[in-house]
C-alpha cells in the first residue's frame, strides 16, 4: 500500500499519527491502552489507530479478544478465515499478523499459498469457508448455495461468528486503510 502525499504541506505525512506509549495518552485514556496490552501483550497497529477514540478501541479490543479466544469456531477455521478476509480486503496487516496464528492452528502451508493465489484444489471445508468470505467480501452477500454449505457446516451460532469474525477484520482493515496506517 501506498502513503498519500499532501500536495499542500510538500511532502508525505501520516493521516494520523500513531500512537505507541502510554504516555501518548491522557490519563483518562490510558486504562484503554492498559486493557489492550494486557490482553495482547503489546498496542498492535490498528489500535495505534483505535486509540485516538480510546473508550472505542477499548470496546473493539474486548470483541477482538472474544472472537480470537473464546469463540467456538474452530482454531483452523477462524484463522484460515482471517487470512481469507485480509486478502479479500488487500490488509496486508490481518494477513501478516495470522500466519504464524494460522500455521499454529493447523492449516497446512500449500493451502496459505492457495489464498494468495489459485484457490482451486482446496479442501471442500476451506473451499467453502472461503468462498463465503469471497461472496461477503465483494458484494456484501452471499448465495443461498453457500450459505447453505456453511451452515451446514458450523451450524446458526457458527455462522453468525464466521460473520462476526470476518467484519472485525474488515473493521480493522478499513480503519487502517482510511487512515493510511497499513
Amino acid at each position: 500500500m501506498t502513503r498519500h502525499n499532501d500536495a499542500t504541506m510538500g511532502g508525505s505525512m501520516d493521516r494520523i499519527a500513531l500512537i505507541t506509549s502510554r504516555d501518548d495518552l491522557a490519563a483518562d485514556a490510558r486504562a484503554a491502552y492498559d486493557r489492550i496490552v494486557e490482553s495482547r501483550g503489546e498496542i498492535p497497529r490498528p489500535f495505534q489507530v483505535l486509540l485516538h477514540a480510546p473508550e472505542m478501541a477499548g470496546r473493539v479490543a474486548e470483541l477482538g479478544h472474544v472472537l480470537r479466544f473464546e469463540s467456538h469456531l474452530p482454531d483452523a477455521d477462524r484463522e484460515l478465515v482471517t487470512l481469507a478476509t485480509g486478502r479479500a480486503r488487500g490488509c496486508s496487516f490481518v494477513w501478516e499478523s495470522h500466519l504464524q496464528a494460522a500455521v499454529a492452528a493447523g492449516i497446512p502451508p500449500d493451502t496459505i499459498a492457495k489464498l494468495e493465489g489459485d484457490r482451486r484444489g482446496l479442501g471442500e471445508r476451506e473451499g467453502v469457508l472461503v468462498s463465503f468470505v469471497d461472496e461477503l467480501c465483494e458484494t456484501g452477500a452471499v448465495s443461498d448455495r453457500t450459505f447453505r454449505a456453511v451452515h451446514g457446516l458450523l451450524g446458526t451460532p457458527g455462522v453468525v461468528e464466521l460473520v462476526l469474525t470476518i467484519g472485525y477484520y474488515t473493521m480493522l482493515g478499513y480503519v487502517m486503510s482510511a487512515c493510511d496506517a497499513c
